[in-house]
């Protein structure tokens, strides 16, 4: 029995190879008006007929997902004002709406605009800004949505949808989890436990069957000095649902085996940068993408967080051993970042460990290692000279200076990105160069809400006008994570 829209197969694939909805993402989120065996089983009968229409068909038997508005804009005086208005507008309760969607037993915030569910990483910066405005509620309701989705998947999937499912996305939910911890106590740490360590063991399932002649398994990576780290991956290798017709075309400009291509594509979804040169072999072709090859610098910093967070958890709750085993595992993970992701020059770069050799794009992600303490002071300084000389543009840094026409590329800046980077130069005393930054991407952000009265996904740094464009989809308003990290900011001195 079909419970999704994106198995139909044969009908799900001529809906969105035709492109009829506009938008790959509409069809998977469409609401069946009856049971899909009923609607593929009369596809299956009338398909042939001379008067079938495709598009009379979809509109007959399905329901598109509630239009969103096309602005966010509540005619308020200032953009915190619009934005404080703006957490109710983003904010879902639980629902049985019979589609794609899975339910959450508790409130959430979505992004915004197309993006009408949770999203893993995006949510640990929506709760920046919920924390500024003192919504310690709607960030513990999130925390325990992704509780619900741990215990039932085993992972928190990239966001509650079905098609979604087999891959996740930067781990921050230790960080959201201490995050709750600065409101409501280090108790927190220990009743979210359990749902940390099965964290940390979805992230390292396959890294006992790892060994010289099978170097890579599902998340894990053996190094050729018996360390273990991390990279991107999905258990799929088949088209993205919602990115079904794009995928296809991309699987006829690559010499790359089909699947191999759909895993290297569904891997640079997990992280988040969908997508960017940094996954690529040739910096301005899509094609040569293989992220699934890469280890990255900050999904690596992301778990040394996660080991550093459980290992304190079991020393508040006096677990000596277990506190130890993830501290060393942390020292460990630490010392192979150090290793093979910092090159000589002056930067930290993701290892392709296929060709045991760091890769040569610069990007954003170099200073996660500073976010998280894990460069000396003198990395430090060579980032942050680096930072300054070729990432700062006049409205923030740029996630990298490739210009690709990808959107996770240069003239592109996005709100994470720029908050790890503000709080990591903070974190090694360039306080000068930190406040920089922070006032031009603020300014950014204020330039379009004056234009547009919106508060979009994505800017453009490198233009005084600041209206983003690039990658699969045009920019979203609402919009969650830049509304986080711009009240952030503003609550930081």
């Amino acid at each position: 029995m079909k419970s999704s829209v994106h198995e139909l197969g044969a009908l799900f694939e001529e809906v969105q190879m035709k492109n009829i909805l506009g938008d790959g993402k509409t069809f998977p989120d469409c609401i069946p008006k009856r049971s899909l065996d009923e609607i593929n089983e009369e596809f299956q009968l009338t398909k042939a007929n001379p008067d079938f229409d495709l598009t009379r068909f979809v509109a007959t038997n399905f329901e598109l997902p509630k239009a969103e508005s096309t602005s966010y804009s509540g005619g308020k005086a200032t953009a915190r004002e619009h934005i404080e208005a703006l957490w109710e507008v983003l904010t879902r309760y639980p629902s049985d709406e019979l589609s794609s969607q899975i339910t959450l037993p508790h409130p959430y915030v979505v992004p915004g605009g197309r993006f009408r569910e949770i999203y893993y990483w995006d949510s640990y910066f929506t709760m920046l800004g919920l924390k500024a405005s003192g919504r310690i509620d709607l960030i513990q309701h999130m925390i325990n949505n992704f509780v619900y989705l741990i215990d039932r998947y085993g992972y928190i999937p990239n966001g509650n949808r079905t098609y979604f499912l087999g891959r996740s996305q930067p781990p921050f939910f230790s960080l959201m989890v201490k995050l709750l911890t600065e409101a409501k106590g280090q108790a927190t740490l220990e009743h979210y436990l359990n749902p940390l360590e099965k964290e940390y063991s979805f992230w390292m399932s396959g890294s006992k069957e790892l060994s010289n002649s099978n170097r890579a398994v599902k998340r894990t990576v053996l190094l050729p000095n018996g360390v273990i780290l991390n990279r991107y991956w999905d258990e799929n290798n088949t088209p993205r649902p919602e990115s079904f017709k794009e995928d296809i075309e991309l699987s006829h400009q690559t010499h790359q085996k089909p699947e191999e291509l759909f895993r290297h594509l569904r891997a640079a979804a997990e992280s988040g940068w969908d997508f960017s040169s940094r996954w690529f072999k040739e910096v301005h072709s899509f094609a040569s993408i293989h992220t699934a090859e890469i280890i990255p610098v900050d999904l690596n910093c992301l778990l040394l967080n996660l080991e550093l967070t459980l290992s304190d958890t079991h020393r508040q709750m006096g677990s000596a051993d277990k506190s130890q085993k993830y501290l060393t595992l942390a020292e460990q993970r630490k010392k192979a970042i150090q290793d093979f992701c910092w090159d000589g020059t002056g930067f930290y770069f993701d290892y392709d460990y296929i060709i045991a050799k760091r890769k040569t794009s610069k990007t954003l992600a170099a200073a996660f290692p500073l976010f998280f303490k894990v460069a000396t002071e003198q990395q430090a300084a060579n980032i942050a000279a680096t930072l300054k000389e070729e990432f700062l543009k006049p409205g923030g840094f740029t996630t990298t200076p490739e210009f690709s026409g990808q959107q996770w590329d240069a003239p592109n800046g996005w709100a994470p990105l720029q908050w790890i980077t503000f709080r990591g130069l903070l974190n090694y005393g360039f306080d000068e160069l930190a406040n920089e930054a922070k006032s031009r991407w603020v300014t950014a952000n204020l330039k379009v809400f004056e234009k547009t009265g919106k508060m979009t996904e994505k800017y453009d740094v490198w233009n005084k006008n600041a209206e983003a464009s690039g990658g699969e989809y045009p920019n979203q308003d609402g919009f969650g994570w830049t509304n986080g990290v711009f009240l952030a900011l503003n609550s930081t001195n």
